[in-house]
């Protein structure tokens, strides 16, 4: 027979039943009130009279430049901010060196800074009135009201995401296995490429996915900066409260259902890498 005796086992808290139920009731019906209520109207009015209609407004030409614009700003701003965010996080988990405090205050500063003001810096600094922007302006390289603008303002929004994904898994890390890579005569590159990258690889997807998402669902800064212009700089958020604006009403939820279902995609495939990579990923939750 065993020596080890059996134990029930302990109670995470001590609270009455009522008392647990009653938290459990209450959060459940916040999230069908607040956060699945709404989703599903999304898609109740999309469909309200059929899904001919949805899909007939989905081929305005409106409907269409607006997702070749947002699909577009994601497709170039995504990467970007993934090259960059490896780079601060290198930076950071890697080096000491002044200012790294600093570096890492600012890699916070799109998340305490709304985006409509950063729209609005952005205006003020590439803006006609400005002097860059009257320069970019007189030498036909308009930013504000232009592609440029709105791949600036998208850039800004999402550049935290990926960084701050990444810096925890390589602080915990450590150096160790890049300095001997670099100890046995391998290159820097290399290191990267064979050492460094297939650690953080699911986290860097996973910032990825993030920033994809923050970067096709953004509209304060986007709105600011882009002027709305149908059929240039609209994208699917702008496009969708233009719609919404002028009563077009099937339009604009079909829009935003696409943009919904993109999200939640984004959430099962954040989902399923939290599930089989559970161990890589928990150091991101640690910031």
């Amino acid at each position: 027979m065993s020596d080890i005796a059996l134990t029930s086992p302990v109670p995470v808290t001590t609270e009455p039943v009522l008392i647990r139920s009653l938290l459990i009731g209450l959060s459940l019906a916040f999230v069908a009130l607040f956060l699945f209520a709404p989703l599903v109207t999304v898609f109740v009015e999309a469909l309200r009279q059929g899904w001919v209609a949805a899909l007939d407004a989905l081929r305005l030409p409106d409907a269409q430049a607006a997702i070749r614009m947002t699909l577009t700003i994601a497709a170039i701003a995504v990467p970007i901010n993934a090259v960059f965010g490896i780079a601060a996080a290198w930076a950071i988990t890697k080096f000491d060196f002044p200012g790294k405090a600093f570096l890492i205050t600012l890699i916070d500063l799109p998340f305490s800074v709304s985006p409509v003001v950063a729209g609005l810096m952005l205006v003020l600094l590439f803006g006609a009135n400005s002097t860059l922007g009257g320069w970019l302006i007189a030498n036909d390289m308009p930013i504000v009201f232009a592609f440029p603008g709105i791949l600036l303002a998208t850039l800004f929004v999402t550049f935290p995401f990926v960084a701050r994904e990444l810096i925890p898994v390589m602080i915990e890390q450590g150096r160790a296995e890049e300095e001997a890579a670099l100890t046995l005569g391998a290159s820097g590159w290399r290191t990267f490429f064979t050492v460094t990258l297939p650690n953080i690889r699911w986290a860097l997807l996973y910032g990825v996915l993030l920033c994809n998402a923050r970067a096709m669902g953004e509209f304060g800064a986007v709105a600011v900066v882009s002027g709305k212009i149908r059929g240039e700089t609209a994208t699917m958020p702008t496009m969708v409260e233009m719609f919404y604006n002028e009563y077009l009403s099937v339009a604009a939820f079909t829009l935003a259902a696409v943009l919904a279902m993109l999200a939640l995609l984004t959430l099962l495939l954040k989902s399923l890498l939290e599930w089989r990579h559970a161990d890589l990923l928990a150091a991101t939750r640690r910031h």
